[in-house]
């Protein structure tokens, strides 16, 4: 049992009315009432509270929750007290994330139920937990207050972002990827797999026409074609020190986790095969590229507890373990963060090497908070000095992308919060030019 507000608010009153009584004696008379009153009133609140009649609630939510989105979670509450209670309903949710607005006012008739529903967005995957949800009841006196302890803790895994990937597919059933700003790249010279002969119309080119079937047809007929398939795609995600950065909440790695996510899911519809490597100090997971029936499900249980380090990433280790696993040219996607060309330079002999046997993206990222800095007016000598150091950092990430072409290695510059949309439009353009 809990005394409320409005029980302290009525104490203090009578106190007062006790004190002035000293000096008014009918006060007095009015106080010894109230005091009465008060705990009469307070005796029929406890009967009405504690006699038989209850308060049911619970929970609902998915098992599993989409980092960097917004998850619904769902309490059911039930009154089954003969006249109308108010509520504060308190949900204890995990406490990473740091929350104490998760408290909800309501009144509810007798014999009703209500359903609230509030969100979560997680920046951190792994498993959460949720404790019991209070249920602070109180009748229209609201002298007295009982809680209920309702619903069971549970636990939940945060997941890499799939609540994106089908966004994305919902997106691609009614053809609404350019809204997000995937492009719809112009296929350049001809595709190497024969499809099938068809009608020709207008736009087609001319030296795709079948002399052959038109004469058989006695109509212009054109060989079609298509991009060739299963190609293998593996995202290589570098969990060193470098990825431990932080923007809007989440670190460089989750949102390399969900871009990852993205491409396999893209990569695969595009009937390529689709694989993973995340490497520290050492090599670490491995999932061989496939297009198989539930590879985006192992894709995902991978990258589920994966973490960053303290230490720098060995590129000799990711090298020497690559030339075990994969024998066959492959499309690697390096996702990683270099800040200057002297941190590129350490790496640079070894992703040369890696570049001679198969087709290597680096990808890093921008600092936008740097450049929102860069873009201001300066009004003082130390904004100035200040600017300065912020443009030569950003000359650096700039020199990192022409000396990486410079050595035949593919770079893809970008700021996080683009990171799924540039990453897709880099290897739609990069399988149009038939460069895997």
């Amino acid at each position: 049992m809990f005394l409320t507000k409005r029980f302290y608010l009525f104490c203090i009153v009578l106190i007062l009315l006790l004190g002035t009584g000293y000096m008014v004696t009918s006060l007095f008379l009015v106080a010894q009432i109230g005091v009465l009153a008060l705990i009469l009133a307070v005796l029929f609140d406890i009967w009405q509270l504690y006699w038989r009649s209850s308060i049911n609630g619970s929970r609902s939510c998915a098992e599993r929750f989409s980092n960097g989105d917004d998850n619904p979670v769902k309490i059911y509450i039930e009154n089954n007290y003969p006249f109308t209670v108010h509520l504060e309903v308190i949900d204890e949710i995990p406490v990473i994330f740091q929350r104490r607005d998760v408290a909800f006012h309501l009144s509810l008739d007798a014999n009703k139920s209500k359903t609230i529903e509030y969100n979560l967005c997680p920046v951190k995957r792994g498993e959460y937990s949720f404790g019991v949800i209070r249920i602070f009841t109180s009748t229209s006196l609201g002298l007295i207050a009982r809680r209920y302890n309702c619903g069971t803790p549970a636990s939940v895994k945060v997941y890499p972002s799939y609540l994106m990937l089908h966004e994305y597919e919902l997106m691609a059933m009614s053809n609404k990827l350019t809204e997000i700003g995937i492009k719809k790249v112009r296929q350049l010279g001809h595709h190497t797999e024969f499809e099938q002969i068809k009608e020709y119309v207008k736009g087609d080119d001319y030296r795709t026409i079948n002399w052959k079937a038109t004469a058989r047809r006695h109509q212009l007929m054109v060989n079609t074609f298509q991009s060739e398939r299963s190609q293998h795609i593996y995202n290589v995600i570098d969990k060193g020190r470098v990825m431990q950065s932080a923007f809007q909440g989440m670190t460089l790695l989750d949102y390399a986790i969900n871009a990852s996510l993205v491409l396999s899911y893209i990569a695969i519809h595009k009937d390529d095969n689709a694989g993973l490597i995340t490497f520290e100090r050492q090599f670490d997971s491995f999932v061989p590229a496939s297009k198989k029936e539930g590879q985006m499900q192992l894709l995902l249980e991978n990258l589920y507890n994966q973490s960053t380090t303290f230490g720098e990433s060995d590129y000799s280790s990711l090298y020497i373990h690559l030339n075990k696993h994969i024998s066959k040219r492959s499309f690697l996607i390096i996702y990683t963060n270099f800040d200057s060309i002297v941190g590129m330079g350490r790496q640079l002999s070894y992703l040369r090497q890696l570049a001679r046997q198969h087709l290597v993206l680096v990808v890093f990222f921008e600092n936008a908070e740097l450049n929102t800095f860069i873009e201001k007016n300066p009004g003082t000598t130390e904004e100035y000095c200040q600017q300065t150091i912020a443009e030569k950092f950003a000359f650096e990430k700039r020199l990192v992308v022409s000396t990486l072409k410079q050595h035949a290695v593919y770079s893809l510059l970008t700021t996080p919060d683009k990171l799924s949309v540039d990453v897709i439009n880099k290897y739609l353009e990069i399988k149009s030019r038939h460069l895997i």
